[in-house]
């Protein structure tokens, strides 16, 4: 007698439902790639359109009601992918092309991207296709974001914010790099012989906001100090508030945000030492609290509204086929509060001597 073996086939309401990950490993395709296939939101070659299919039959998947109701409607929704929807200059271009994208009668959905794992750029970017999209709106400030852009598929219209330009990207950007040079030929103008900056966390090795800094104390032939890098949370900026007030050859700070500042201007303040009477800090974004704080911060005005609103037109022009203008740049603007002054006289000796 031949023996075979025994294959057990659960029944169907004890078996574990197949998910669009199985879908995609079985294919050999990617999770986004399902997507597309799933929701007609882009292009897909027949090969890869015909393995998905066949996974699809295969584990007999079968996607939520939700999900086929959504690949029927017409793509009508801008997706925005942010590593971060709380923090001031996140929020308040996300505002600016939410305002924008509803004035034209688009939804805009956000996908957070919260690292640059390729399990998590993959979750985002499914969880983004599965949308009926018209075009995508990455935020290019952190690393996350700048893995995520180089994920969304080619097919789609898109754009990129930040404030660093990158090569052969529709973008938009606020020219971060002059302003913060501006800011630290403020600081020189002021007498300080050199400016220390608190770097935030790049979206690359330098953004804009450090290489400004660099630039203008080579061009003005002054010491360039050791950066030290805060996160992003503001309670960063105190313990380093404080160490930078032990060296009395400190006498200007800044900071690669407000908020920063505002921790870095309580550790000075902890540490014994004043501002501005002893130590300068500027920092940069202009937030809502930089006016109210004491002293009143010296900053640099970013329009982040007006990024996304810029970003959303240029976005809004590749979903008509236009081919014209692919970038937009706007300088921010300094502004002088009470943080800023003078280095003390005991710092001027020190310097000459």
């Amino acid at each position: 007698m031949t023996l075979a073996a025994e294959v057990r086939v659960p029944m169907r309401s004890q078996r574990k439902a197949s998910t669009i990950v199985d879908v995609a490993a079985y294919a050999g395709v990617s999770v986004p790639t399902v997507s597309r296939v799933l929701t007609g939101a882009a292009k897909v070659s027949d090969a890869k359109r015909d393995a998905v299919r066949a996974a699809i039959a295969a584990l007999d998947f079968r996607p939520s009601s939700a999900a086929r109701v959504l690949a029927s409607r017409k793509a009508e929704v801008i997706a925005v992918i942010a590593g971060d929807t709380s923090t001031y200059g996140y929020a308040e271009t996300i505002r600016g092309i939410e305002e924008s994208a509803r004035a034209e009668n688009y939804t805009v959905m956000i996908t957070v991207v919260e690292s640059t794992e390729d399990d998590e750029i993959d979750r985002a970017i499914a969880a983004t296709l599965a949308q009926p999209l018209a075009g995508v709106c990455v935020l290019k400030f952190d690393p996350p974001g700048v893995a995520a852009l180089h994920r969304i598929p080619p097919s789609l219209p898109l754009v990129a914010l930040s404030g660093v330009r990158e090569a052969g990207l529709r973008q938009a950007v606020l020219d971060e790099s002059h302003a913060a040079e501006e800011l630290t030929d403020h600081l020189l103008d002021l007498g300080h012989a050199t400016v220390h900056h608190v770097r935030i966390p790049p979206s690359r090795r330098e953004d804009g906001r450090t290489t400004g800094w660099r630039r203008a104390l080579k061009r003005r032939g002054a010491a360039v100090p050791p950066l030290a890098d805060a996160t992003w949370d503001p309670r960063s900026g105190i313990e380093i508030g404080r160490r930078l007030a032990e060296d009395p050859a400190v006498t200007a700070i800044f900071c690669g945000n407000d908020e920063i500042a505002m921790g870095v201007i309580r550790g000075i303040v902890t540490a014994g030492r004043s501002v501005p009477d002893d130590i300068s800090v500027a920092g940069f974004d202009d937030h809502p609290l930089a006016a109210l704080w004491t002293p009143p911060l010296t900053t640099v005005d970013q329009d982040f509204a007006g990024l996304g609103r810029r970003g959303l037109q240029l976005l809004l022009n590749e979903i008509a086929g236009e081919t014209g203008r692919r970038f937009s740049s706007e300088r921010p603007q300094l502004i002088v509060r009470d943080s800023t002054a003078p280095p003390p006289p005991t710092a001027e000796v020190r310097r000459i001597n």
